[in-house]
């Protein structure tokens, strides 16, 4: 079960970097004016959400559910502060394929956002961050 939980923090961590990095792309694709820095953009973007962040999705929420199935019903029905977390990692999803969303948007040349919009957007994941590893370490609940 040990390794399952390292593996499972360690497609998270993978996760989270591409989260975190994908908007602030979006913020310097914003700011390119010539199409040769436009084409990288689109690049960088796209494989970044599908070779890294999606895949660290995927393996993340595959252990995760493997490790409740391990921890057994019994275990799932009582710990309500993984419920909290579960809630976290939904929203998480969700941010997640709102990103690919913008990165297709930004493929077809069509941003409808500001530079100002994705410096917030690149702040979003934070706070689940700091909510799922309170919960997960201190389960206060």
């Amino acid at each position: 079960m040990l390794w399952i939980k390292a593996f499972h923090l360690i497609a998270m961590v993978t996760w989270f970097a591409g989260l975190f990095y994908l908007p602030r792309l979006f913020v310097y694709h914003t700011q390119v004016t010539d199409p040769d820095n436009n084409a990288r953009f689109k690049t960088m973007e796209r494989k970044l959400y599908r070779a890294i962040t999606t895949p660290g999705m995927v393996v993340t929420v595959a252990l995760g559910v493997w490790l409740v199935g391990l921890y057994g019903w019994d275990w799932f029905r009582v710990s309500h502060w993984f419920h909290a977390k579960l809630a976290l990692v939904v929203l998480l999803i969700v941010f997640h394929f709102y990103c690919g969303r913008l990165v297709r948007d930004f493929d077809r040349d069509d941003s409808r956002h500001s530079e100002r919009f994705y410096r917030i957007l690149n702040e979003v994941p934070v706070l689940p961050l700091v909510g799922i590893i309170i919960l997960a370490v201190v389960k206060p609940f």
